[in-house]
């Protein structure tokens, strides 16, 4: 029934009956979740009967795709819907994802997060233009793997959706660099940014930009953006303090200058992804090692240090990183109390560096020595 304008009256009950098994109607009350709303002594026995607040509490507890089949049942209920719908998810649409989302945007204007992840490509530009003129409220937006669509997307979101604070865009490979540029000099409260696969718009003229106008930068996703190097990655450490969680695997160009940048200028950088950039060597790991020192006062790290998991790295990926020598990476390991390599808590992931078997962190040496002090008794 979705996307359809008319509905036949068994339709209609067949909706009323699937919003009302949350509790029973005709008693003037429906439950939702541990308590009852009561209805003034009104008996709510027909879809009609359902009043606009209790109609939004019950499309809070259903599915997508019911809470769209119901801002068609009648004026009253899509009038409910339309006001009260903030959040909407449409990758479950395998068909026919463009027309719906032409449908409802001039309807659903109050939207914060809107995902159109898609496994197939559906979304050309028209319905990303739609979204722009209509849902300026937008805060958070999916549009991975759009294959189909072109700069002209990125150019009305940044007209039409300056509140943006979350863009995922991973895998919309036709997207340019300048068009990117644009964007990020209208929507300058991106607080999460994903761009992974994204070679020919993630380049270091767009990093710049990100850099020089998104300051409150927080999570940036760079996986498999071939065309990155070190001057675009210092742009952001310098733009983007804030940053905190950073992947740049499989960017083949950045050496050490980069992981030190953002060492040096991210004080609350948590996860770092190094995958296959077979340029960085230890230089990189000991600046690591060393930026919690250098971001506190000697006074203060020595007091916080045995305690204190919170601060620093918490996730770091050095995978395929060759050049490395286990002192530095058991620098790192030992300076960050959050990174594990023990059974179970692998935060610190080293995959395909077989020369780094000899790095362990804190718990698992313990656990070790643990296990040497007691052993097993022969039987």
């Amino acid at each position: 029934m979705v996307g359809k304008e008319n509905f036949k009256t068994e339709d209609l009950n067949l909706c009323f009956e699937k919003l009302m098994m949350f509790g029973g109607g005709s008693a003037g009350a429906i439950a939702l979740g541990c308590g009852k709303v009561k209805m003034e002594g009104r008996a709510i026995t027909d879809w009609k009967d359902i009043p606009m607040e209790l109609l939004l509490q019950i499309l809070g507890l259903v599915d997508d795709q019911t809470v769209i089949m119901a801002s068609g049942v009648c004026r009253g209920w899509r009038d409910a819907v339309c006001l009260g719908l903030t959040r909407l998810s449409l990758s479950w649409c395998t068909k026919n994802m463009n027309n719906l989302v032409l449908s409802l945007a001039p309807k659903f204007t109050r939207l914060q997060t809107l995902i159109l992840r898609q496994d197939k490509p559906q979304l050309e530009d028209n319905a990303v233009e739609s979204i722009a003129n209509f849902c300026h409220d937008l805060q958070v937006l999916d549009l991975s793997k759009s294959f189909k669509l072109s700069d002209c997307s990125l150019y009305a979101l940044a007209h039409g959706c300056p509140n943006l604070t979350k863009l995922n865009i991973s895998g919309c490979t036709a997207f340019s660099d300048s068009a990117l540029e644009y964007l990020a000099s209208f929507c300058q409260k991106l607080k999460v940014l994903n761009l992974c696969g994204c070679v020919r718009t993630a380049s270091d003229r767009a990093l710049l930009a990100i850099g020089r106008y998104c300051s409150q930068l927080q999570c940036l996703n760079l996986g498999w953006c071939e065309d990155v190097s070190d001057v675009g990655v210092m742009s952001l450490a310098y733009g983007c303090p804030d940053l905190r969680t950073v992947d740049l695997c499989g960017c083949l160009q950045i050496t050490d200058d980069s992981v030190i940048a953002l060492a040096n200028r991210c004080p609350h950088l948590r996860s770092l992804g190094l995958y296959y950039c077979q340029n960085i060597t230890d230089r990189a790991m000991y600046s690591l090692a060393q930026s919690l020192v250098r971001n506190k006062p000697a006074a203060v790290w020595e007091s916080r240090k045995p305690k204190n998991d919170e601060e620093g790295l918490r996730t770091l990926n050095i995978s395929q990183c060759t050049a490395l020598t286990p002192s530095a990476v058991q620098a790192v390991c030992d300076s960050f109390p959050a990174l594990h390599t023990c059974s179970g808590r692998h935060s610190l992931i080293m995959s395909g560096c077989l020369n780094l078997t000899s790095v362990h962190c804190a718990c698992a040496v313990q656990a070790h020595r643990t296990a040497s002090a007691f052993p097993h008794s022969a039987h």
